[in-house]
C-alpha cells in the first residue's frame, strides 16, 4: 500500500498554514493554503515519499493545533507532538541543533556550525536552514544574522519578526533589525 501524506489547513495569527503528516508525525508546514500549497505538498511528498497520494484529515491533527494554539497564546515554548522529518543527513544534523535553541533565545548562522564543529559550513547551515519542511516545530526563526540582522525566512522576515516578538526575543538589545 502506498504511504499517504495527511493535511489540514490551521487559523494562525500569521494567517493561515498547511500541515501535513505521515502515520508518524508532522512532516511538512508551508503558510498558506490553496492550490498552490496542495502542490507544493505533492511535490515534496514524491521527493521524499515517493508518493502522490495526500489526503484532507484535519482530524489527524488536533493535538498538533492545540499545542500551535498553545504556542501561539504564549503558553507553550516547547512541541510535544511527533515530527517525521525528511531532508538529507546534514540538514538533519542542522535541524536537531535548531531545535535545540531554546525559547526565547536566537543563535547566529555562525553560533549553528560552531555547535555542530562545523565551523566552515555557515553557508551550508544556511541552505539548510531555508530547506526546513518544518517551520515553527523545527525553530528556524531563531537563526539570526552574526550583527543581529533578521536574515532569510521561508514565510517570510514579517512573519520570522512576528515569532521573535511572540516568543519575547525583539524586545531585547541582542537582536538588531534588518
Amino acid at each position: 500500500m502506498k504511504s499517504i501524506v495527511y493535511y489540514t489547513v490551521y487559523d494562525s495569527p500569521l494567517g493561515l498554514i498547511t500541515l501535513g503528516a505521515t502515520e508518524r508525525g508532522i512532516c511538512w508546514v508551508e503558510f498558506g493554503k490553496g492550490d498552490a500549497t496542495t502542490l507544493s505538498l505533492i511535490r515534496w511528498a514524491k521527493r521524499w515519499l515517493h508518493t502522490e497520494n495526500i489526503a484532507y484529515e484535519p482530524e489527524h491533527f488536533i493535538e498538533a493545533t492545540i499545542q500551535l494554539d498553545e504556542y501561539f497564546s504564549g503558553i507553550r515554548q516547547e512541541f510535544s507532538v511527533p515530527l517525521d522529518i525528511y531532508g538529507t543527513a546534514f540538514q538533519k544534523l542542522v535541524w536537531d541543533q535548531l531545535q535545540r535553541i531554546p525559547y526565547g533565545q536566537t543563535r547566529s548562522y555562525k553560533d549553528v556550525a560552531l555547535a555542530m564543529n562545523a565551523a566552515k559550513a555557515v553557508r551550508a547551515i544556511g541552505g539548510a536552514n531555508n530547506k526546513n519542511p518544518l517551520s515553527i516545530f523545527v525553530p528556524c526563526h531563531r537563526v539570526i544574522g552574526s550583527n543581529g540582522a533578521l536574515v532569510g525566512y521561508g514565510g517570510g522576515l514579517d512573519i520570522k519578526e512576528y515569532l521573535l516578538k511572540l516568543e519575547g526575543i525583539l524586545d531585547r538589545a541582542e537582536v538588531g533589525s534588518a
